[in-house]
């Protein structure tokens, strides 16, 4: 039976078991997971947020595969208070740089979330700088280019400071503190592949 774990991942550790330098990695916090069970994707160093763990081979090909499209929701924090025209830019798509290329990234579900999202303190905290406000917005993605939500923002004029992976489908992290993970059963797949 395949076996699918849920991990919210924090700030600066990397998406992997193998150590870098003294760097934290998954092993840090799963000590004895079996030796077949892998991270479905990545998420940065500097990012945190939802990452799946499983030895589901076709689960890890539908979430990889970029024909099946399906959704990923992101709450980033952006330096500055972004404006509907930076919101409209990101709905319908900009450049962006992939290796060196011109990509222009697909249309995408964006909105403003007017409260800052239920999410527990950063450690390292953001920066705090007091005549530059900051915003949350809440970003869909249908596609995962490397360090694409940062390249989209940052194209329109409002880096990101903060960005936590909150959904994949209808997986989300509610109730799920930094560090910690769960095992689920296979109505995760469900979940994870409703669009």
């Amino acid at each position: 039976m395949p076996q699918y774990f849920v991990f919210h991942k924090p700030f600066q550790v990397l998406s992997q078991f193998s150590s870098e330098g003294d760097k934290m990695t998954l092993s840090d916090f799963f000590p004895h997971i079996p030796k077949n069970i892998y991270p479905v994707g990545r998420l940065d160093y500097d990012s945190e947020g939802l990452l799946v763990l499983t030895d589901d081979k076709s689960l890890t090909h539908q979430l990889l595969d970029p024909s099946f499209a399906h959704p990923r929701t992101y709450w980033v924090q952006v330096e500055g208070q972004i404006t509907n025209d930076a919101i409209l830019q990101l709905q319908q798509g900009v450049t962006i740089s992939i290796d060196g290329k011109k990509y222009q990234t697909k249309k995408a579900t964006v909105e403003i979330l007017h409260h800052q999202p239920n999410v527990s303190e950063r450690n390292p905290p953001v920066r705090f700088r007091k005549n530059i406000p900051t915003s949350w917005i809440s970003l869909t993605l249908t596609e995962g280019k490397n360090r694409q939500v940062r390249k989209m923002t940052a194209a329109t004029g409002f880096p990101t400071l903060r960005l936590i992976r909150y959904a994949i489908g209808k997986l989300t992290l509610d109730d799920l503190a930094p560090g910690s993970f769960t095992l689920i059963d296979a109505g995760i797949k469900e979940l994870i592949l409703t669009k």
